[in-house]
């Protein structure tokens, strides 16, 4: 098994590690220890006739895997398809760490992220709503994964059962397979622990909200433990119908149950089933001002277009199995299989420039977007690594197998009502248009190797290469099937002068065919590939406590889609590209002072357009060539992060932090000030979300058996506008000014 790199230990580790004295030096240690403990008169007597001579005590101990972080900075991650300290990976990764999560009160996925420097979020529409995140200026509805494995479903995460998240910045599709350029969105469920812990938390707050959580931990044999985590969380929201008084909310519940055999042992399962449930009202936010492009100023932005019929409704079901065998200290087979199955119905109400909201949710014959969706998956994945010497070098040998079926059903949902006052428009979950339904299904296969060899003493190579193969099809009669198959590589040169310092040189790659999540290309295109290079370093200070790292990069991509099945699938980019400028703070200044930070500066340029081909002559012109030399949709220029506590002594702490990101743009094809299709034409002018800066602190009170802990969010009470959709008239409000109260029992 590949074990983390030996840090320096933190404060707290060190006073504990001067205590304990090995046991191949028990004489001496034995009689330091009794001259330590024996009281100040006894010293002074004459020794004893008889000596006597204590036995040897022996305290041994394994921590539990993935919860050995060090407060806010990472210690272990397995995104790489090993255990490894993320100070030792050729990539850059931010990783959330689950006190960093719980200090600042998120219960979405989304709130987390906001931690992560460079993203940004998309509003949900086009067919792909729930968690909808941009990384480095690049879409990642594809590059979401749940402990290793694919879980890019439609749907709203949380966080109730994450031990962390780790984000691996640029393409990984040696890694992962088919994805972007932007990078991995890798969660980290919990796992069993071999000691008994229990913690239950209730949360009040502005706005009607309540939460509640529990997370049991319960040693059931020598190497045998049983976890389970629940959680039911409800929100209102401070922007609500003028006519009805309906709001935006959220209702959303969640249970996780794990079991641990034969922890710590040669054979290990742990076997896990995850169910999550959402009854939402969604909010589609707030329409652009057709000539100012900014966000309409007609309405207050309090104002929201929705009615209490609307809904978002879902349910997750997730069974897990993994087995990892030890073939040795340094060598292991983890294989894990895995059942999804994800159902989502909504029906929501969007925003309109010059109409107000109403009480029926209507705008003109326009009821607003519906659908629904089942998607189920099956995956197998092994992953076998081991350390070994050749050739006089050492060697990191990485390899595995995978495998995944998908079987994807989705339509629009059928108006049971009208489309007028006295007969209005009625939608429910589930109850399906007979016409307009789409299916997909689709068989993965990949495999990979990858070999990191230390060829002189501090001097790594890294070099991996995957090849993957998908046979898919669509329903539709015009919707071509999809044969294919791609390699992708990922490459690094690497050098650690010590424990402390990490320079690295990295090359990775990506690709995602023309027809994979729903951005079906009618005309046949080659698929989405990126290329990104990388120059970082990473340091750590203060023994290992802080960790801090910085990173330099290219990112390019190919043939980018900006639409869905549903729409005219037209291509926006032929070639774009990303460069960019990363630094990041996670740890420790001093043993009371806890610091995450992180700023990503980006400068973003479409390069090129696609060529657009007419249905019946066949001529090829140049298409949207005003897009050329302008910055790409949702990417801001930069983006910054920081949440910073202290301990004040006696159980008090004190913390905040704040999150800004500058101004981006939505592009809208249509409407005044339209982006130009010529050069020369109408000044370039795009739906654009200000830049915001949003204040957040904290202040908490905790013991040995129990804590409060008190957080404001948006203290300023700014107006700010947090999501845009990418490709349309509308951005979403971020919360306002919010107090939660959150009580803890731990025992």
């Amino acid at each position: 098994m590949s074990h983390a790199r030996s840090r320096p230990p933190s404060g707290t580790l060190r006073q504990l590690l001067a205590r304990i004295q090995p046991a191949a030096a028990a004489p001496a240690a034995a009689s330091l220890a009794f001259m330590m403990l024996a009281p100040a008169a006894a010293l002074a007597q004459p020794p004893a006739a008889a000596e006597t001579t204590l036995a040897t005590v022996q305290v041994e101990d394994t921590a539990d895997p993935m919860t050995v972080n060090n407060g806010y900075q990472a210690t272990e991650t397995r995104v790489g398809k090993t255990r490894q300290d993320p100070h030792d990976v050729p990539q850059a990764i931010t990783t959330l760490t689950n006190q960093l999560m719980e200090e600042q009160q998120v219960g979405s996925l989304r709130e987390a992220l906001r931690n992560v420097s460079g993203l940004t979020f998309n509003a949900a529409e086009g067919g792909r709503a729930g968690d909808n995140m941009m990384l480095r200026g690049f879409y990642t509805f594809g590059d979401m994964y749940l402990d290793g494995i694919r879980d890019t479903a439609q749907y709203n995460r949380e966080t109730f059962n994450l031990e962390q998240v780790d984000v691996l910045r640029g393409s990984a599709s040696m890694l992962f397979g088919r994805g972007q350029a932007g990078g991995v969105i890798n969660l980290v469920s919990k796992t069993p622990k071999r000691a008994d812990a229990y913690k239950l938390t209730g949360s009040v707050g502005t706005d009607g909200y309540t939460e509640a959580t529990a997370d049991l931990n319960k040693r059931i044999g020598q190497d045998a433990a049983v976890r389970v985590n629940l959680m039911k969380r409800d929100e209102d929201s401070w922007r609500e119908n003028p006519v009805t008084g309906a709001q935006p909310e959220v209702d959303r519940g969640g249970v996780a149950v794990s079991l641990a055999l034969g922890m710590q042992t040669d054979n290990a399962f742990i076997l896990s089933h995850q169910f999550t449930r959402n009854r939402d009202i969604p909010d589609y936010g707030f329409s652009f001002d057709n000539a100012t492009r900014r966000p309409n100023s007609n309405f207050s932005p309090d104002t929201f277009w929705g009615i209490d019929a609307n809904f978002d409704d879902s349910d997750v079901n997730i069974s897990t199995a993994t087995w990892t065998h030890r073939f040795s200290p340094t060598s292991e087979l983890r294989t894990t299989v895995r059942y999804g199955d994800y159902e989502r119905s909504y029906w929501a109400r969007t925003p309109n420039a010059t109409t107000p909201p109403n009480a029926i949710g209507l705008i003109g014959t326009n009821a607003g977007p519906t659908r629904s969706m089942d998607y189920e998956t099956v995956t197998v994945q092994s992953d076998y690594n081991t350390r070994f010497r050749a050739l006089d070098m050492k060697h990191e040998l990485v390899a595995g197998i995978e495998y995944l079926h998908e079987d994807s059903h989705r339509s629009g949902l059928r108006n049971l009502g009208g489309t007028t006052v006295g007969n209005p428009p009625l939608f429910q979950p589930y109850v399906e248009n007979t016409t307009g339904a789409v299916n997909f299904t689709g068989d993965s296969y990949a495999i990979y190797v990858q070999d990191t060899v230390e060829f002189m003493p501090f001097w790594k190579a890294t070099l991996g290469a995957r090849r993957d193969e998908l046979n898919a099809d669509y329903s539709s009669a015009t919707s071509p099937s999809l044969e294919y198959g791609e390699w992708s590589y990922r490459a690094a040169l690497s050098w650690q002068p010590n424990d402390s310092a990490h320079y690295y040189l990295g090359y990775s790659d990506s690709f995602s065919p023309t027809a994979d999540l729903y951005q079906l290309t009618v005309t046949p295109q080659p698929p989405e590939t990126s290329q990104v290079v990388e120059l970082g370093a990473k340091w750590m200070f203060f023994d290992g406590d802080l960790a801090f790292r910085t990173a330099l990069y290219r990112a390019t991509k190919h043939w980018e889609r900006n639409t869905d099945l549903e729409s005219t699938a037209s291509i926006l980019t032929r070639k774009r590209r990303t460069d960019g400028l990363e630094f990041e703070l996670a740890g420790r200044i001093t043993p009371s002072w806890e610091v995450f930070a992180g700023v990503a500066l980006m400068d973003a340029e479409i390069l090129d357009t696609a060529e657009n081909i007419h249905a019946t002559t066949g001529v090829i012109t140049k298409g949207n060539l005003g897009y050329i030399g302008q910055r790409p949709r949702n990417t801001p220029e930069y983006t910054f992060n920081l949440w910073s506590t202290y301990k004040l002594g006696g159980g008090w702490k004190i913390g905040g932090g704040v999150e800004v990101k500058g101004d981006r743009y939505g592009y809208n094809p249509s409407g005044t000030g339209a982006i130009p299709t010529l050069p020369g034409g109408t000044a370039f002018h795009p739906n654009t979300a200000p830049s915001y800066d949003r204040w957040d602190a904290m202040v908490a009170y905790d013991q040995k058996d129990w804590g409060v802990r008190l957080n404001v969010r948006n203290v300023f009470d700014e107006v700010y506008y947090d999501a845009i959709y990418d490709n349309g008239p509308f951005t979403v409000p971020g919360t306002n000014r919010a107090f939660i109260l959150t009580g803890e029992l731990k025992f």
